[in-house]
């Protein structure tokens, strides 16, 4: 199973989630970045990619499991013609998830090709996309959430409505005085979806540790943390219903492909228009693609890290052209050493120095594309919380993008390029633009 990260790509065999410790050693100095920005061209729609042939078997994957498009096979029939593979379940979007012999995956993904499958990738695991830097005690916000995003002026015009659901799917949630209104936890919902259960708690190794640190908490504190409330620190958006959804297993922080595909399909039923992946893969996921599209179908719109690499290669599912990806900037609007490059970048936001919510009612600051994707889906559903009070509808994700990207500050080389994208996300641009915007 393909495992994604929050945006430290962690290695290994498990998908591990990094911690921002209250009291930590000096952290190691970031990755040295191997990328530099280069002119990418103007505006276009990228092909969608049909599923056809194997899987990349060389990214971290769960041992013993297979996903298959069986282009018309009935599933006994793939059983049948190749021997040791075992069908599990049918997941959403025709494919099949099966057991095989654990260590046998890829020669077993070849031979269901043989036998006339259309598609093979394993269970990918995840990992999250965060490479926290030393917590700090509410330092000033303003020249990230105004110097560079211009939220002032953008609340002057909206601070977001109530009734918009934004899910973030990640490790789950803690509660915590400065984030105590803002959860949406529907009842006998699954929200849970790592370990099945109703209880979306980040009870990962990383939030249970004795430096705990909380990914899934201090993305959605980046979006909506209870503002302007005398205490803690602001979010993007004054207001609106964080929906958490936990795709990390308790056990061992695993992130896998049919979880994340199943949390974005939740999100989209349960009414989400904005859904936030701050973490990322190898490779195209063919499951999870066809989870991104169903959302996207719904009327959601998708936000994604690139990574924390630092190199040439952005991320799945920022790759995806269904999905905003985001890069990261520091307070000098200078691309961070750690933002992934690649043609795929649509936008920058603030994501060195964060300040973010932590356990036990805590503050701390965190480093990576993993907060500037929030800083994006906080921005998303401002302008749609005002697109919907002046039109009595939301954009379209088509909208929300062409919005985005058209008001974005230009940065680094001229026009759209693989480092900053089309550049940085401007809330104070996206509130008062007649002509992409609000036509």
């Amino acid at each position: 199973m393909k495992r994604l990260a929050l945006l430290a790509l962690l290695l290994g065999t498990a998908f591990l989630l990094t911690a921002c410790p209250l009291n930590p050693p000096p952290p190691p100095p970031p990755p040295a970045s191997t990328c530099s920005p280069t002119p990418t061209g103007s505006l276009s729609t990228q092909a969608l990619r049909e599923p056809q042939g194997l899987g990349d078997f060389s990214a971290p994957h769960v041992p013993g499991e297979l996903l298959v498009l069986p282009g018309g096979l009935a599933p006994q029939s793939l059983a049948a013609r190749v021997q040791g593979v075992e069908v599990r379940r049918a997941l959403e979007g025709g494919f099949l998830q099966v057991k095989v012999p654990p260590g046998q995956e890829r020669t077993k993904a070849e031979a269901l090709l043989q036998a006339g499958a259309r598609w093979v990738q394993p269970n990918y695991l995840y990992q999250p996309l965060a490479s926290p830097n030393d917590p700090s005690y509410f330092p000033r916000q303003r020249p990230q959430l105004n110097g560079l995003l211009g939220l002032e002026s953008a609340w002057d015009s909206e601070k977001g409505d109530p009734n918009l659901i934004v899910a973030v799917v990640d490790t789950g949630y803690l509660t915590h005085i400065d984030a105590s209104g803002r959860w949406y936890l529907p009842p006998g919902e699954t929200l849970d979806l790592a370990d099945n259960d109703s209880d979306p708690v980040d009870d990962t190794p990383a939030a249970r540790g004795s430096s705990p640190f909380s990914h899934g908490l201090a993305v959605a504190s980046v979006i909506g943390a209870d503002t302007n409330n005398g205490q803690g620190m602001a979010g993007v958006t004054w207001f609106g219903r964080l929906l958490p959804l936990k795709v990390a297993r308790s056990s061992n922080g695993w992130i896998t492909t049919t979880v994340v595909a199943s949390a974005v399909r939740k999100a989209a039923d349960l009414g989400a228009k904005v859904i936030n992946l701050s973490l990322g893969g190898g490779g195209f996921d063919a499951v999870l693609e066809n989870a991104l599209a169903y959302a996207r179908g719904k009327g959601a719109t998708l936000v994604a890290a690139v990574g924390n690499d630092g190199v040439d290669g952005v991320l799945y599912p920022a790759s995806s052209p269904r999905v905003i990806a985001v890069g990261a900037v520091d307070n000098d609007r200078r691309k961070a050493s750690f933002s992934n490059c690649g043609p795929e970048v649509d936008l920058v936001a603030p994501g060195v120095g964060v300040v973010v919510l932590a356990p036990s009612n805590a503050l701390a600051q965190a480093s990576g594309t993993s907060f500037a994707a929030p800083m994006v889906s906080g921005v998303v559903a401002l302008y749609m919380s005002r697109y919907q009070r002046l039109y009595g509808t939301y954009p379209t994700p088509d909208q929300v993008y062409q919005c985005l990207v058209q008001t974005a500050e230009d940065l680094g080389p001229s026009g759209r390029d693989t480092g900053y994208g089309f550049g940085l996300v401007r809330a104070d641009r996206v509130m008062t633009d007649p002509t992409y915007c609000f036509p």
